[in-house]
C-alpha cells in the first residue's frame, strides 16, 4: 500500500494560541463539560485522523493567565472512547510521578474499553513546581530521570504480557482462565519492585502503543530503543529532517525493524485568500497580554524574562548543551533567533501558537503543499496537528485541507482498521 500521511489532533484548552481563549468565540466556557472534549473526538474521526492527543501537566503558574490542565486525561479518555468507534485515543503518563503497576493497569483497562485505540506518550516530566506536587523538592536530575523511565517502560510491558493471550479461557462450566499461565514478574530493580501479574487479561492491542518525545541525546536513545512512534518539536524543514534521519538511523542501529512513524508538531492557519489568513492571525495576536506572553517565554528559557524590552533585540540566551529544560523546544527558540533576528516582541507572536512548533499559514493548496514536501523529503511522516483555537482551527483544516491531501493521494478516505495499531501500520507484540 502506498504511504501516506499520519495526522493527530494535540487537544489544548480553547487551542494552542495563548490568547484563545480571550477570543469571543472561545471555547473556555466548556472546559469542564465532557461533550465539548468527545465532539472534538467526533470531529477528527470524521476527518479520519489516527488518533487525538492529550498532554498533561501536574502544575499550576499564573491562573490569570488562561486555562492550562482542565480534565485529568485518563479519565476523559473513558468518556471519548464510548463517543467514538476508530480515532485513536493518546495520553501523556509520568515515568517520574506514576508507578509501572498504576500505569499499566489504567491504559490497558482503556485499551479494552476503546476496543484497542490507546497510546500512551510517556514523559519524565520537566519542571520543580510538578515535582514540588510529588514529594520532591526540585525535579530530580535528567539521567535520573531518564534511567527511571527506562525501567518503566520495561516493567509496565511485563505486566501486559503476564496474561498471554490464552490465558483467559471464559469457559462457564469450568475456568476462567488458566493459572498456570497467568504468571508475576518479580521485578526487582534500582527503581521499581514490582511482583505483578497485571489484575486484568491482556488487551486487544497486546501494548497500548509506546509513544516518545525525548530531543536530548538520552531521550533520542530511549525513542530508538522503546518508542513505536515519535512526537517531534521541528521549527523548520531543516531541523524536521536532521531529527528525522537522526532518530531512524538510531532505530536501525538498535536492530529493530518498526516502521516508526515521526509527527512533528504543526501550527496550521487555513483561509481561501492570503489576506484572509493573515486576518485570522492577527485576529488572535492581538488579544495576547505582553505580560502573559513573557511569563509563558521565561517558562520557555529558563530564566526570569519579565522585564525584557519589548521592542529590542532578544538578549543573548545560553547554549543549547548548557539548558537544563526540555531541550527540543529550547534548541527551537535559539534557531528562531538566529534565523530571524527578532525582537522580543516578535519573538513572543512567534511563539503564541505552538511554543515554537511548524507554523503554515496560507490557503489550503499552500499548506498542502508544504506538508507534502515535508513527507517527501524526509522530514515527517505525518503531523500532530496544534491548532490555534479550537475547534474553528481544526475544522477549518478538516474541511478545507484534508480533501487535497486524500485527492492527492496522501491521505487516507476511509479507517482500513479499527485499532490505533492499525491505523499507524503496527504490528501487534506477541506476549
Amino acid at each position: 500500500m502506498k504511504r501516506q500521511l499520519h495526522l493527530n489532533l494535540f487537544i489544548y484548552g480553547c487551542g494552542h494560541h495563548r490568547a484563545a481563549w480571550r477570543h469571543p468565540n472561545s471555547s473556555v466556557d466548556q472546559l469542564g463539560d465532557i461533550r465539548y472534549y468527545q465532539s472534538l473526538a467526533q470531529l477528527a474521526e470524521r476527518g479520519k485522523f489516527d488518533a487525538i492527543f492529550f498532554a498533561d501537566g501536574q502544575y499550576t503558574d499564573s491562573v490569570s493567565d488562561g486555562p492550562r490542565w482542565f480534565v485529568e486525561p485518563l479519565t476523559t479518555l473513558s468518556a471519548l472512547a464510548v463517543a467514538t468507534e476508530r480515532v485513536g485515543l493518546i495520553t501523556t503518563v509520568s515515568s517520574t510521578f506514576y508507578t509501572p503497576f498504576h500505569a499499566a493497569r489504567m491504559l490497558s483497562s482503556l485499551d479494552h474499553i476503546s476496543n484497542g485505540r490507546i497510546g500512551w506518550n510517556v514523559v519524565t516530566s520537566m519542571y520543580d513546581a510538578e515535582a514540588r506536587n510529588h514529594g520532591h523538592e526540585s525535579m530530580p536530575d535528567h539521567a535520573w530521570r531518564y534511567a527511571r523511565a527506562a525501567e518503566f517502560i520495561e516493567v509496565t510491558k511485563r505486566l501486559w504480557d503476564s496474561w498471554p493471550d490464552a490465558a483467559l479461557k471464559i469457559d462457564k462450566a469450568g475456568v476462567y482462565a488458566d493459572e498456570s499461565l497467568v504468571h508475576q514478574i518479580n521485578h526487582h530493580g534500582d527503581h521499581f519492585l514490582v511482583d505483578g501479574p497485571l489484575t486484568l487479561p491482556r488487551s486487544p492491542q497486546g501494548h497500548p502503543v509506546l509513544f516518545q518525545a525525548g530531543a536530548s541525546e538520552q531521550g533520542r536513545n530511549l525513542a530508538a530503543l522503546e518508542a513505536e512512534a515519535i512526537y517531534a518539536v521541528a521549527y523548520d524543514l531543516a531541523a524536521s529532517q536532521a531529527y528525522y534521519r537522526d532518530i531512524k538511523k538510531r532505530v536501525k542501529a538498535a536492530g529493530r525493524t518498526v516502521d516508526m512513524p515521526i509527527m512533528p508538531g504543526l501550527v496550521t492557519y487555513v483561509a481561501s485568500s492570503q489576506a484572509e489568513v493573515l486576518a485570522k492571525q492577527r485576529e488572535l495576536d492581538v488579544l495576547l497580554p505582553a505580560d502573559a506572553s513573557l511569563r509563558q517565554l521565561s517558562m520557555f528559557v529558563g530564566q526570569d524574562c519579565m522585564d525584557w524590552e519589548l521592542d529590542a533585540p532578544v538578549p543573548d540566551l545560553p547554549p543549547l548543551e548548557s539548558f537544563t529544560g526540555p531541550k527540543g523546544r529550547y534548541g527551537t527558540i535559539l534557531r528562531i533567533i538566529e534565523k530571524e533576528q527578532p525582537t522580543v516582541r516578535q519573538l513572543l507572536g512567534r511563539l503564541a501558537a505552538g511554543g515554537g512548533h511548524c507554523t503554515m499559514v496560507g490557503t489550503p493548496d499552500v499548506i498542502a503543499d508544504q506538508m507534502e514536501q515535508w513527507f517527501l523529503n524526509e522530514g515527517a511522516d505525518g503531523f500532530n496537528l496544534m491548532p490555534p483555537a479550537l475547534p474553528s482551527s481544526i475544522e477549518d483544516f478538516i474541511e478545507q485541507v484534508v480533501p487535497i491531501l486524500q485527492k492527492r493521494g496522501l491521505f487516507r478516505k476511509e479507517y482500513l482498521g479499527r485499532t490505533l495499531r492499525d491505523h499507524l501500520g503496527l504490528n501487534r507484540p506477541a506476549a
